[in-house]
């Protein structure tokens, strides 16, 4: 109840900023069309993807006209088809030209990160591995990206700062050691609390094991060390894979044995999907 409430409130922020940066102090353009008049509106996608994004395209709408009404034809985390029909709108004309390129800014971006991430999902399909993203969103869309990363079926890290500790090499050096950052670690947070430490050679993976470490993200370590790394860990902690992951490395990387892999290019290096929204009178 409370993700749903926590979601629906970041929605509703992200609208009123996008609206609000595109109308200003009013749409120009779209007082040349008469007031009162109500159309139709087609969204068609010019490519398969995964959709997602389909609650903040409504909100810019109803936002506008809240006796608009929206049918959609796919949901969020379907996969969709070049030339597929994914919803039709009915809205005041004017409400309709004024929401439309917000709306479709967003569905176009948030199903651009499902779609990257189901692509990762798939390659690794079969392994232990897990699909994780990371902080590295755009600013403002941090909430609606990682919404977006599950509707292609991956695993959110960390929102932020403040749910989660994430010990790296300048923590560790500013503590002095892994093991001191996680003794300090501990003594902030409850037992239960996300704690997890980056490693970057066996050595220092040995030394979070002796300090009991669970979470342990292996930071740009090749194919061997990341072997050799499940082989040492034999199930004490889980381990994250980082650091230089594509498409064409990460099947090799999810065979390693490795439970997770973190992937910053699911919401940072995306291209936004083709989508259309055609208009026709009411």
């Amino acid at each position: 109840m409370e993700d749903t409430l926590r979601l629906a409130s970041e929605i509703e922020r992200n609208v009123l900023l996008a609206l609000t940066e595109d109308i200003g102090s009013g749409d120009l353009t779209a007082l040349l069309t008469p007031a009162g008049r109500r159309s139709q509106g087609t969204v068609i996608s010019r490519e398969e993807a995964v959709l997602a994004g389909t609650s903040w395209f409504d909100a810019c709408f109803r936002h506008l006209d809240p006796m608009a009404t929206i049918h959609w034809q796919a949901s969020d985390g379907e996969r969709i088809a070049a030339g597929q029909m994914l919803c039709t709108i009915m809205a005041d004309t004017r409400a309709l030209l004024t929401a439309e390129r917000a709306a479709l800014n967003f569905l176009q971006l948030l199903s651009a990160t499902a779609t990257a991430t189901r692509r990762y999902v798939d390659a690794v399909a079969g392994t232990r591995a897990h699909i994780v993203d990371t902080r590295k969103t755009l600013p403002g869309l941090r909430l609606a990206q990682k919404y977006a990363v599950t509707c292609g079926g991956g695993t959110n890290h960390r929102f932020g700062l403040y749910d989660g500790i994430l010990i790296k090499e300048n923590h560790i050096m500013a503590a002095g050691s892994i093991t001191t950052a996680l003794q300090n670690a501990r003594r902030i947070t409850s037992a239960d609390f996300f704690i997890q430490v980056e490693v970057e050679t066996l050595d220092q993976l040995e030394e979070a094991l002796a300090a009991g470490a669970k979470l342990i993200l292996l930071d740009n370590m090749n194919l061997n060390q990341l072997h050799e790394a499940v082989l040492r860990t034999a199930g004490r902690a889980q381990l994250e894979a980082s650091g230089g992951v594509d498409l064409e490395s990460v099947r090799a990387i999810a065979e390693t044995g490795v439970d997770r892999i973190s992937i910053g290019a699911l919401t940072k290096n995306i291209r936004a999907i083709d989508l259309s929204l055609r208009h026709s009178e009411g």
